[in-house]
């Protein structure tokens, strides 16, 4: 071998070397850049992740909220009417003073509940305003027979004017002991004649307010007072407590 080739041989194997040490480097400085990739899509995807973290805690933290939000405006609304008789739309009355039970049309429309009757005959006593009356019944209307025809007498606690097509009509208004099922209350009546009507008795939300409840598809929830002191017509001994009119 010459000097010549020696020296061509030495060039040959320090270009190799140099080839791969810069491959060598390439490769190297790749491996760098795809750890820095890796490394930022590592603290991006933990970066999400604690976003989701944040986002679920959110939402339960919600849910939690909204549960014992429900939680209390049901509470709220059972304490409202915690202490509230629920009614039908018609039902049972007892009139404990006059001495016979009734049946009434339950109706929060109507102001003032009212009392059918009939004769209704002003008085003084004692210097005070009263009025002698009968009840307004017909053959239909359930009630203590012995009680139809009687008197009944209360004083007048107010007057109120009703404006009809016939003109302006005074009404009397009396308070009388009124039995519902558990209720035991004194009501203001309103008397006038409802004997063409279904109910000779109409309870009012004045009634009603604060102590009752009304479920319309519901009737007579409470069952007839007893009077011992009177004796049932036939037609009321043939009808049962949860008979429909």
């Amino acid at each position: 071998m010459t000097a010549a080739q020696f020296e061509s041989g030495i060039q040959r194997l320090e270009s190799n070397l140099a080839a791969r040490c810069e491959n060598q480097s390439q490769l190297l400085s790749m491996q760098r850049m795809e750890q820095r990739t890796l490394t930022a899509d590592v603290r991006e995807v933990g970066s999400l992740l604690r976003g989701l973290r944040g986002d679920i805690a959110a939402l339960d933290d919600n849910d939690d909220k909204q549960a014992t939000q429900v939680v209390t405006e049901c509470l709220a609304a059972d304490d409202r009417l915690a202490n509230k008789e629920l009614l039908g739309r018609s039902e049972w009355i007892g009139l404990p003073n006059v001495g016979t039970y009734l049946q009434a049309r339950v109706d929060s429309g109507a102001d003032t509940s009212s009392l059918s009757a009939r004769e209704i005959t002003s008085f003084e006593r004692d210097g005070e305003d009263w009025v002698r009356f009968k009840l307004g019944l017909d053959d239909d209307d359930s009630a203590v027979d012995t009680i139809r025809d009687s008197w009944v007498e209360a004083p007048v606690e107010r007057r109120v004017r009703i404006e009809q097509a016939t003109g302006e009509e005074s009404r009397p208004v009396i308070k009388l002991l009124m039995t519902l099922g558990p209720i035991r209350e004194t009501v203001e009546f309103t008397l006038t004649d409802r004997a063409h009507l279904d109910y000779p008795v109409l309870l009012g939300r004045h009634f009603l307010m604060d102590i009752a409840i009304i479920d319309v598809a519901e009737d007579f929830l409470h069952g007839r007072p007893d009077f011992p002191r009177g004796s049932e017509s036939s037609d009321d001994a043939d009808q049962t407590e949860d008979e429909t009119p």
